[in-house]
């Protein structure tokens, strides 16, 4: 008989989010409109598309265990060295790995209370003690989060620009100031999966020599690539030499790898999705106005919506929405749990949100 360790004995049986798939099977029937996961409805490029087929017939073999194409074409398009790129399977999958380098039971760990979740997941599983900082006025706040590091000698420290779930922004001087307030024994993870939604792409450059700081990126939201699980890392060389030691070498499929190639190298895909996801958010504001309900300036792929009320009024309304075939999704603490977050999508499914939000609203109220 297998015996767990004492860790793994002592942690929640769960997983970080209930995926559509799950919540279509226990209601019986497809969501008409997916609009809570964050993904690109808009899809991926049409190159990434004719590339990943291509390759299908090459699926016999493993991919590329070192990643080399990618990481050269990835250190073209962001002026760095390949050496200062990890590639692993989405952010998740980078975020499994750094924490396994880093945590050890009673390692403390700097993260927002109510930021992405799946940072600390991984946290916990490896025994980390996380110290929560509460949002200030839907932010993460970064003073607070740096306080707290350097008061707790904290090992790693998480901050999410553009935010989940609130969609929130930082503009690149508080980011650059805050990497240069790092204290010396942390290092600060910068997850920036939403980056290519930020107008004028107002963030940071980049300094890979830089060994306070690690900045995470994803082929998941803008590429729409969500399925082929496709992230990266910006670092110091050595940190990310030290990927090397833990990483699943063979993690990465070559059609994600070929896909993600593609996808690089089509921008004007990237410029249409841009546009796209601009008039979709304009949408949701306006159908939220339309509804006398407010709405959080938003720098990602999707709105947060505050429904005016408390969480619980909140979840009528998202149970409302799914009942109608509107899957989104919502906070899961106060006070930022009052608002669901609802993804962009293309005018149909806009559609389906305008005419679905006032029942959802008359049902919650009832």
């Amino acid at each position: 008989m297998f015996v767990l360790n004492e860790l793994t004995r002592n942690l929640p049986s769960h997983v970080p989010f209930v995926g559509p798939e799950t919540l279509e099977r226990e209601r019986s029937a497809p969501f008409v409109s997916r609009l809570g996961a964050n993904e690109s409805v808009f899809g991926p490029s049409q190159k990434a598309i004719e590339a990943m087929q291509r390759e299908a017939v090459k699926v016999w073999r493993y991919g590329d265990p070192e990643n080399h194409d990618l990481r050269q074409a990835l250190a073209k398009h962001l002026g760095v060295k390949d050496a200062e790129i990890i590639i692993g399977e989405g952010i998740d999958g980078l975020l499994g790995y750094l924490t396994r380098m880093i945590v050890r039971p009673g390692t403390k760990v700097v993260t927002s209370l109510g930021a992405y979740p799946t940072f600390s997941y991984h946290v916990t599983g490896y025994g980390g003690e996380l110290i929560n900082v509460p949002y200030r006025d839907n932010y993460e706040d970064i003073e607070a989060l740096l306080e707290a590091a350097d008061h707790h000698q904290a090992s790693l420290v998480y901050l999410a620009n553009p935010d989940n779930p609130m969609g929130t922004f930082h503009q690149a001087s508080v980011i650059s100031d805050a990497i240069q307030r790092v204290p010396e024994t942390c290092l600060l993870i910068i997850d920036e999966a939403y980056f290519e939604c930020v107008p004028d792409q107002n963030v940071p450059p980049l300094n890979p020599d830089d060994q306070r700081v690690i900045r995470m990126r994803t082929f998941s939201k803008t590429y729409g690539m969500a399925g082929a699980r496709v992230g990266y890392a910006i670092a110091h060389r050595d940190l990310v030499a030290a990927f090397n030691r833990v990483r699943n070498h063979f993690g990465m499929c070559r059609i994600s790898q070929e896909g993600a190639l593609a996808a690089l190298d089509d921008q004007d895909h990237i410029s249409r999705t841009q546009m796209r996801i601009a008039e979709s958010k304009n949408i949701i504001m306006k159908i939220a106005e339309s509804n006398d309900l407010d709405t959080i300036d938003s720098a990602a792929n999707f709105v947060a919506i505050n429904c005016g009320r408390d969480g619980e009024f909140a979840q009528r309304v998202l149970q409302s929405l799914s009942r109608q075939g509107v899957f989104v999704r919502m906070p899961f603490v106060a006070p930022l749990n009052q608002c669901i977050r609802v993804t962009v999508g293309p005018k149909s499914d806009m559609l389906v949100l305008e005419q679905a939000l006032p029942k959802a609203l008359c049902d919650a109220r009832a």
